[in-house]
């Protein structure tokens, strides 16, 4: 027997339109709320220009660019994880700061790719490689 959630939409244009308003709220509330998000969203503000400006190819500015937005993408899940265990309880509990941990992790490992793969494209372009 299949359950189907009252939340879930059917489909269609308006389930579109509702999946981008539930995006803008969730960016807005990460902004609001969250402050390595800020940090991280002004780091990409000053690095994205500098993307454009150092890389010598399209898609070298891409992965550039795409690296940041990845350390973006996985602040915002650890954020929701964050949230989902504050709302699940306050109190001390050792899975739930394991899930905290993991999440820590996973943007300290999203970070390192990103300073990694900065730092050798830019090394390629001011001849640190050759």
């Amino acid at each position: 027997m299949k359950v189907h959630s009252p939340y879930k939409s059917k489909g269609g244009f308006g389930r579109l339109l509702n999946a981008l308003r539930y995006s803008a709220k969730g960016l807005n509330a990460a902004f609001r709320h969250e402050a390595a998000f800020r940090q991280e969203l002004l780091a990409a503000c000053v690095l994205v220009p500098a993307a454009i400006f150092l890389a010598r190819s399209v898609v070298e500015a891409l992965l550039l660019i795409g690296v940041l937005v990845f350390v973006l993408i996985v602040e915002l899940v650890n954020s929701a994880l964050e949230a989902l265990a504050d709302t699940i309880t306050l109190d001390h509990h050792p899975l739930i700061g394991r899930a905290k941990d993991l999440g820590s992790a996973a943007v300290l490992l999203a970070i390192l790719f990103a300073t990694a793969v900065w730092v050798t494209v830019l090394g390629a372009r001011f001849g640190a490689w050759s």
